[in-house]
C-alpha cells in the first residue's frame, strides 16, 4: 500500500494499494514444510544424519538426529578433530586414508568404521561423503549421510556365531551333510562328506556331487530331488555314492526345506546315512526267501503231478467200475444200488476236490496254456466255488512268458484275489493283465470296505510280504490304492526282462 499526497501543504489526498496473490507461494513453503518433516522423520527412523565438515573452520554443521546417535549434546558443532577422537582405534587409520585418497576425479567415499560413544557405547556407522575441492585441488568441504548400522552388524556378528556353531555342529556330526540355496544348487558338505567323497568343497558345489552317484541312480536322484523341491516336500530317496577309495556305498538321503523367520524359502539341508550293510542283510535275506519259495514251488509241482497223474487217473479208474458193477446190478437190489451210487458221488467229488487243489498248487494250464488262460481259469474256478462275480480282461500277453515272471504274476493274483474275497465284502472283482512295450502289469480291483492303512503299512494277515518278496526276486513292483469303504486295488509290475544285477555286484 502507497501514501499519495495531493497538495503543496502535504494534506492526504488518498492511497493507492497494490496487492498480490502469494497463494501458490505459501502453498509451496507448505509443501517443503512438510517434505523436510517427512525427512526428518525418515532420518529418524533410519537412524540417520546429514553432516557438512568445513576445512578451513574444522566445524561439522550436522542434523538434530546426530546427537541421538552419537551421544553428544544437542546444538553443540563439534569439530572434526573432536569427531576424530571418538573413532575407534582399530578403524581410525583406515579411516583417515580412505579421506586422503579422495580426489578431484575420486571425490566420494563409503566406508563402515565404530565409534566410541561418550557413554561408553561402541556404534557402527556407514558413511557416504562427497568431498568438494579447492582451486588447488585440496579439500575444503565434505558433505554426507551417515547411518547407523549397529544392528545391522550385531545381527552379522549373530548370524556368523550362528553359521560357525552350525558348521562346527555339522562337521562333528556322524552323518553326510549338505546344503542348497532357492536355486537348488548346493552350497555347503560337511566335513565327512567331503571326508567320504575324498573331494573338495569347491568340487562338490553346485550340482557337481552328482558326478559322484552311480550312473544307473544319478536321474532318478535328481528328478527326486527337482520333484520335492519344486513342491517345498521333505524327500527320502537310496542312491549309491562312490566313495574316497572308489567303492560305491548305499546312502539314505533325507531332504527337508528350509524356511527363514518371516516364512519366505530359504532352501534345503540334507543328511546321507550309509545303508550298504542294511542292503546287503536285505538281499542275503531275499535271497533265502527266494530259495524257500522255490523250493517250495518244486515241491508243489511235485505234488500236483502225483496228484493229477496218478492218484486222479487211480480213482477215475475206481468211479469207471463202480459204475459198471452199478449197472449190472438186477433190478431187484435196490438198496445195493443206492448204496453203490453213493459211493460213486462221493468218489467223484473226491476225484474234483482232488483235481481243484493239484490246481492250486501248481496249475498245469500255466504251462501247457500260458499265463492269460491260466488266470482266467483260476478266475472262473474261484467266482464259481465262492460264488461271487470275477470279471477277467487281458491285453497283447503272449503265451510265451517266462516261468519265473509267469508263475510270480500267477501266485500274486491267487493271493491277492483270495484275500479281496475274504476280506473285502465284495461280490465283484475285477482282473487285468496288461502288457506295456517292457512290463507286464497284474490289478486285482474290488469295491469293498478296504483295508485299515496300518493293515496295509504292517502287511499283518494280508499276505503282502509274500506278494513283495516274490516280485522283488523278478525286479517287479507293486503298490496298493486304498479306499476305505471304496475299495482296494492291488498292482503288481514286472519287467519282461527281469534285471540280473545284484547290491553286492555293484558294491
Amino acid at each position: 500500500m502507497l501514501y499519495v499526497p495531493n497538495d503543496v501543504a502535504g494534506a492526504t489526498g488518498g492511497w493507492v494499494a497494490v496487492v498480490a496473490d502469494i497463494t501458490e507461494r505459501k502453498r509451496t513453503e507448505q509443501v517443503l514444510r512438510e517434505s523436510e518433516e517427512r525427512l526428518r522423520l525418515a532420518a529418524q527412523a533410519a537412524r540417520m544424519f546429514a553432516y557438512s565438515w568445513d576445512a578451513a573452520t574444522d566445524i561439522i554443521e550436522r542434523s538434530g538426529e546426530s546427537a541421538e546417535i552419537l551421544g553428544v549434546e544437542q546444538g553443540a558443532a563439534p569439530t572434526g578433530a573432536a569427531m576424530s577422537a571418538m573413532v575407534h582405534p582399530a578403524d581410525k587409520e583406515r579411516l583417515e586414508a580412505a579421506i586422503a585418497e579422495l580426489t578431484v576425479e575420486s571425490p566420494r567415499l563409503q566406508i563402515t568404521f565404530r565409534m566410541n560413544r561418550p557413554d561408553g557405547m561402541v556404534i557402527w556407522l556407514e558413511r557416504n561423503s562427497r568431498a568438494y575441492f579447492d582451486e588447488h585441488g585440496k579439500i575444503k568441504r565434505l558433505v554426507g549421510m551417515v547411518v547407523d548400522i549397529t544392528e545391522r552388524k550385531r545381527a552379522e556378528e549373530a548370524l556368523k556365531e550362528s553359521e560357525q556353531r552350525f558348521r562346527l555342529v555339522a562337521d562333528s556330526a556322524p552323518v553326510l551333510m549338505w546344503m542348497s540355496g532357492t536355486d537348488k544348487l548346493c552350497t555347503y558338505f560337511n566335513k565327512r562328506w567331503l571326508d567320504f567323497t575324498g573331494r573338495s568343497n569347491d568340487e562338490e558345489l553346485g550340482n557337481g556331487w552328482a558326478e559322484n552317484v552311480y550312473t544307473g541312480d544319478t536321474q532318478r536322484c535328481l528328478d527326486t530331488y527337482a520333484h520335492s523341491f519344486d513342491r517345498r516336500e521333505e524327500f527320502r530317496m537310496e542312491y549309491r555314492l562312490r566313495r574316497h577309495d572308489g567303492v560305491f556305498r548305499w546312502m539314505l538321503d533325507i531332504g527337508v526345506p528350509r524356511f527363514h523367520e518371516d516364512g519366505s524359502f530359504a532352501g534345503y539341508i540334507g543328511s546321507c546315512v550309509d545303508i550298504t550293510e542294511q542292503k546287503l542283510a536285505e538281499e542275503s535275506l531275499s535271497s533265502i526267501s527266494g530259495r524257500l519259495i522255490e523250493a517250495q514251488e518244486k515241491e508243489r509241482a511235485w505234488i500236483a503231478r502225483e496228484m493229477h497223474d496218478d492218484i486222479n487217473q487211480r480213482l477215475g479208474v475206481l468211479a469207471m467200475e463202480l459204475d459198471r458193477q452199478g449197472q449190472n446190478l438186477q433190478a431187484s437190489a435196490d438198496e445195493l444200488r443206492s448204496s453203490m451210487a453213493e459211493a460213486y458221488r462221493q468218489v467223484s467229488e473226491l476225484s474234483s476236490d482232488i483235481h481243484s487243489m493239484s490246481h492250486r498248487l501248481h496249475s498245469l494250464k500255466l504251462d501247457s496254456l500260458g499265463l492269460a488262460a491260466a488266470m482266467k481259469g483260476f478266475c472262473s474256478e474261484l467266482a464259481k466255488r465262492q460264488n461271487v462275480e470275477v470279471k477277467f480282461s487281458s491285453h497283447r500277453i503272449p503265451r510265451r512268458v517266462p516261468e519265473a515272471i509267469s508263475l510270480c504274476l500267477f501266485r500274486v493274483l491267487q493271493e491277492a484275489l483270495q484275500n479281496a474275497v475274504k476280506h473285502s465284502g465284495a461280490r465283484s472283482f475285477r482282473v487285468s493283465l496288461v502288457r506295456s512295450t517292457n512290463q507286464i502289469a497284474l490289478a486285482v480291483c474290488d469295491e469293498g470296505r478296504g483295508f485299515r492303512p496300518e493293515e496295509v503299512l504292517l502287511g499283518a494277515g494280508l499276505g503282502l510280504t509274500s506278494m513283495r518278496e516274490r516280485l522283488k526276486l523278478v525286479g517287479g513292483t507293486f503298490d496298493i490304492d486304498v479306499k476305505p469303504r471304496r475299495g482296494t486295488t492291488i498292482r503288481a509290475f514286472v519287467p519282461l526282462i527281469p534285471p540280473a544285477r545284484s547290491a553286492s555286484a555293484e558294491i
